[in-house]
C-alpha cells in the first residue's frame, strides 16, 4: 500500500508551471538555449563581499561559458570577462580525463579563482593561465611556457601561482614572473601534486597539493602508479582507433603507492610525512591547520572500515598524532566537513549514530558536543563564522527529498532553518561578510540564484530565472508535468520514496505503459523535489503517452547507514527487490498496464536495468541498459571494495553481484548502449553480456557511440540516444 509523502506532495501540488503548450521534440531537449534558462555555475563571492561571480552559457551555445558578475551594492549584473579574449584550443589528455572525473563539460571559461584581497582573478584556459586584475580590466597571459598546465591555484595571499605541468609542481612569482620547478622526478608512472585516478573518480579529491595559509609551504602527494596494472584500451572513434594505455586499478588488484611531502618555500626543501608503515592505504583528504605549522591528513584503510584523522607538526620530525577515528563494519563515507577552529577545537561530521551529524571536538580529539541529532542527515557544512560562533549547513531535517539551509551555534543552541521555499538549496558564502548566494531549484522552478543575509533574508536576485514569456521553457511549460510523491515499505520495513509522473492529457479510463527510470546506486537520489536536465526526456515521454516511475531503493543516499549499508557484500539483491515493490504498487493502479512495464538506467542504473530484466522477467517486459557495470571485478578498487570488500575474501559476493549468472534467464526486450571510449565503466562490461547472449542464441539490440566517454556528452549524441530509446520503447510497449 502506498503512503503519501506529505511534505513533498504538498509542495508539488502547490507549484505549477504556466505557459504555452508546444510539444517537445527530442531535438529540442538539449539544444540551445537550455530549457532551464540561465543556469549559472561556479558561483563565488569576492573575498570583500562586493561582487558575486558566476559562469553563464551563451544563448546560442549553452556549453560555451563567459564570466559574469553582480555588483552587490547596486544589483547590476554584467559580463566581467568574455571568453573570446582567452585562448581556446584542444585540451590535453590529462585535462580531458580530469574534467570527465569532475563531470565538467563545455568550452570558454570553465574555472576561475579569486585572489585573497579580491583585486584579481586567476583563470585557466586551454592549458594557459590568465591573471585578471580588476583595476586594469583585462586578462594578462602568464609566462608558464608552452606545455599544458592543469590544477592552477593562487596562493592564499595572492603572491604566487602554482600549477602542475609535466606531472611536476611549479611556482610562478607574480611580482617577478620568476618560474620555479618545485619537484623534478615527475613523469611516466610518477605524478607530483596530482590526485590518482580513484581519488578523482571515487573520493572527490581533484587536487594533489595544498598551500599553507601563510604561503610558507606547499603540501603535496607523490603518486607512484608502477604497481597498478597497465591496461591497453581501444578507444574507438569515428575516424580511427586510438590505443590508450591506462593504469586501471581493478578491484582486488594493487593501488598506487602514495607519499605526502611538504615543500618549504624558503629553500624548496622537501620533507616527507610519516604516514605509517602500511602502504596499501588511501589518503583521501589533506588540510592545513590555521597556524601553518600543522598539517592534517585523513588515513583510510584499504577496506574502508577505518578513517583516521592525523595531524603532524611540519616544523619538526615528530610522528603524526591521531585525533579522530571513525570505524564501521561496512564502510566509512568520506566528506569535506573538517574545520579547524582558531581556539584549537575541531568541527567534523560523522555517521557514528547512524546519520551524518555535526560534532565539536577539542584539540585532543575528544567529543565536546554533538551539535545536530535525529533521524535525518546533514549534507555538508557550508560556512563557519567563528566570530559569531555560527555553523551554517545543508541538511534533510524537513524532508528526505529536499535540501535546506540551517544554522546552529557552537554550543548546539539557536538551531534554525534559513531557506524557505520547498526544493533544493545550495549556499555559497562570502569569506569576510555575512552574506551568501542561494542556488535554488525545484520540480517547478529551474535554477535561480539570490543573495541573502545571514538571517536568510533575500537581499537581491542574481538570476530570478522566472518562467515567463521569453524564457526558453515558456512555450513548453503548459505541458510540463509534476509528479505525485509517495512511500512504500521494503521487506525489512524501511521506507522507500517514489515519484510517479502521469502522461499528458491523462485519462483514468485508459491503460498506459510505464517506464521505470532507475539509478539505484549509493550516494544518489532520483526521488527529489528538484530540477534536473535528466527530466527533460521524462517530460518528452509523458507527451508520447508513457507514465514514468522512479523509486529510490535501499542502498541509495541521504537516508542513514541502516538504509544505505544493507547492500554490503552483495549488490543487486535489495535494490532489485525494492524495484519489484515499486512495480507491485504500479500494478494496483487501474490505469497502469502491468503487461507494458520497461526499466531504463545508466551506469549503476544500467546495471540495475539488466538485473531487473534478468532476475525479474515477469515484472519487466523490456530494459534499456546504458554503460552498465556487468562484472564488478572489472571496476575500480575504491568504489567496488567499499561495497563488496575484496574479491579474495568475498568471491561469492562478487559472483552473485555480477549480472553474468542471470543472463540465462533473459527472454527478450533488451537494448544496450555504451560509449566506445569510456575509461570509467570499460566497454568490456557490455561486450561480456553481448557474447553471453550471442552464445545462448538470444536476440537483443545494441547501440554504440564512437568517441563517447561515460557521461555521453554532446547534443548530437544525446539526441540520437533518446531517439533510439524512444523508438525501442514504442516498438516494445505500444
Amino acid at each position: 500500500m502506498a503512503i503519501p509523502l506529505t511534505l513533498a506532495a504538498t509542495l508539488a501540488e502547490a507549484q505549477s508551471l504556466e505557459g504555452g503548450k508546444q510539444a517537445l521534440t527530442v531535438e529540442r531537449l538539449y539544444d540551445s538555449p537550455d530549457l532551464a534558462g540561465k543556469s549559472p555555475r561556479q558561483l563565488k563571492i569576492s573575498p570583500d563581499g562586493s561582487r558575486a561571480t558566476f559562469l553563464v552559457g551563451r544563448a546560442d551555445n549553452q556549453h560555451f561559458y563567459d564570466l559574469w558578475q553582480m555588483d552587490v551594492a547596486s544589483g547590476k549584473v554584467s559580463v566581467l570577462l568574455n571568453a573570446d579574449k582567452l585562448a581556446q584550443g584542444e585540451l590535453s589528455d590529462e585535462e580531458k580525463a580530469r574534467r570527465e572525473r569532475q563531470r565538467i563539460y563545455g568550452e570558454g571559461i570553465m574555472e576561475y579563482a579569486w585572489s585573497d584581497d579580491g583585486k584579481a582573478l586567476l583563470i585557466p584556459a586551454s592549458g594557459k593561465l590568465y591573471y585578471y586584475a580588476l583595476a586594469e580590466g583585462k586578462a594578462k597571459l602568464l609566462p608558464t611556457g608552452n606545455d599544458f598546465i592543469t590544477d592552477a591555484k593562487l596562493s592564499p595571499k595572492g603572491h604566487f601561482v602554482s600549477y602542475v605541468q609535466g606531472q611536476n609542481l611549479w611556482l610562478l612569482d607574480l611580482a617577478s614572473n620568476k618560474v620555479t620547478q618545485l619537484t623534478k622526478d615527475g613523469g611516466g608512472a610518477i605524478k607530483n601534486g596530482m590526485a590518482e585516478f580513484v581519488a578523482q573518480e571515487e573520493m572527490g579529491k581533484m587536487s594533489g597539493y595544498w598551500w599553507a595559509p601563510d604561503e610558507s609551504a606547499i603540501a603535496f602527494n607523490r603518486v607512484d602508479e608502477t604497481p597498478v596494472e597497465l591496461v591497453t584500451r581501444n578507444e574507438i572513434y569515428a575516424d580511427g582507433i586510438k590505443l590508450t594505455q591506462q593504469r586501471y586499478p581493478y578491484a582486488g588488484k594493487p593501488n598506487v603507492l602514495i607519499q605526502l611531502g611538504v615543500i618549504a618555500l624558503a629553500d624548496n626543501n622537501i620533507s616527507w610525512v610519516d604516514i605509517g608503515k602500511e602502504t596499501d592505504i588511501y589518503l583521501p583528504r589533506v588540510k592545513w591547520l590555521p597556524d601553518s605549522k600543522h598539517l592534517s591528513f585523513e588515513w583510510q584503510s584499504r577496506d574502508q572500515h577505518d578513517l583516521d584523522l592525523r595531524v603532524v607538526d611540519v616544523t619538526s620530525n615528530a610522528k603524526p598524532v591521531s585525533l579522530i577515528k571513525e570505524h564501521s563494519e561496512a564502510w566509512v563515507n568520506l566528506n569535506d566537513d573538517l574545520h579547524f577552529l582558531k581556539n584549537g577545537d575541531i568541527l567534523w561530521t560523522s555517521e557514528r549514530d547512524g546519520f551524518n551529524h555535526i560534532y565539536l571536538f577539542d584539540h585532543n580529539g575528544k567529543v565536546k558536543q554533538q551539535l545536530t541529532k535525529g533521524a535525518w542527515a546533514v549534507d555538508s557544512i557550508d560556512h563557519v563564522d567563528e566570530k559569531a560562533q555560527w555553523i551554517y549547513f545543508s541538511g534533510r531535517k524537513d524532508s528526505d527529498v529536499e535540501k535546506h539551509l540551517y544554522k546552529v551555534k557552537f554550543d548546539g543552541s539557536g538551531f534554525s532553518k534559513l531557506s524557505d521555499k520547498g526544493g533544493m538549496h545550495s549556499a555559497v558564502f562570502a569569506d569576510n561578510k555575512a552574506i551568501y548566494l542561494d542556488y535554488f531549484d525545484s520540480l517547478a522552478q529551474p535554477p535561480q540564484i539570490s543573495l541573502h543575509d545571514d538571517s536568510g533574508k533575500r537581499l537581491a536576485w542574481v538570476e530570478q530565472n522566472a518562467v515567463k514569456q521569453g524564457h526558453p521553457l515558456y512555450d513548453y511549460a503548459g505541458l510540463w508535468q509534476l509528479p505525485e510523491f509517495g512511500s512504500l515499505k521494503a521487506e525489512d520495513g524501511q521506507t522507500l520514496h517514489y515519484r510517479l509522473f502521469k502522461p499528458v492529457d491523462f485519462d483514468a479510463s485508459k491503460k498506459y505503459p510505464v517506464l521505470v527510470r532507475v539509478y539505484g546506486g549509493p550516494h544518489a537520489q532520483l526521488v527529489t523535489n528538484s530540477w534536473s536536465s535528466q527530466d527533460y526526456f521524462t517530460q518528452y515521454l509523458l507527451q508520447q503517452g508513457f507514465a514514468v516511475f522512479q523509486l529510490d531503493n535501499r542502498g541509495s543516499g541521504h537516508r542513514g547507514t541502516k538504509f544505505e549499508q544493507v547492500i554490503y557484500k552483495q549488490l543487486g539483491v535489495a535494490e532489485v527487490e525494492d524495484q519489484k515493490k515499486g512495480v507491485d504498487y504500479l500494478r494496483t493502479l487501474p490505469w497502469i498496464d502491468s503487461e507494458r512495464v520497461a526499466v531504463y538506467g545508466h551506469s549503476y542504473g544500467g546495471y540495475m536495468a539488466l538485473l531487473c530484466l534478468f532476475k525479474a522477467p515477469d515484472y519487466f517486459k523490456a530494459a534499456i541498459s546504458g554503460a552498465p557495470v556487468t562484472d564488478w571485478s572489472l571496476y575500480d578498487t575504491h568504489y567496488t571494495e567499499r561495497y563488496l570488500s575484496n574479491p579474495a575474501t568475498n568471491a561469492e559476493g562478487y559472483r552473485l553481484s555480477s549480472v553474468m549468472p542471470y543472463v540465462k534467464n533473459y527472454q527478450s526486450g533488451l537494448l544496450m548502449y555504451h560509449g566506445m571510449a569510456d575509461d570509467n565503466v570499460l566497454f568490456e562490461n557490455s561486450t561480456r553480456v553481448y557474447k553471453a547472449l550471442q552464445d545462448d542464441g538470444k536476440l537483443f539490440e545494441v547501440m554504440t557511440y564512437p568517441g563517447s566517454k561515460h557521461s555521453m556528452r554532446g547534443n548530437q549524441v544525446k539526441t540520437h540516444l533518446y531517439k533510439t530509446i524512444t523508438d525501442f520503447l514504442e516498438r516494445k510497449l505500444q
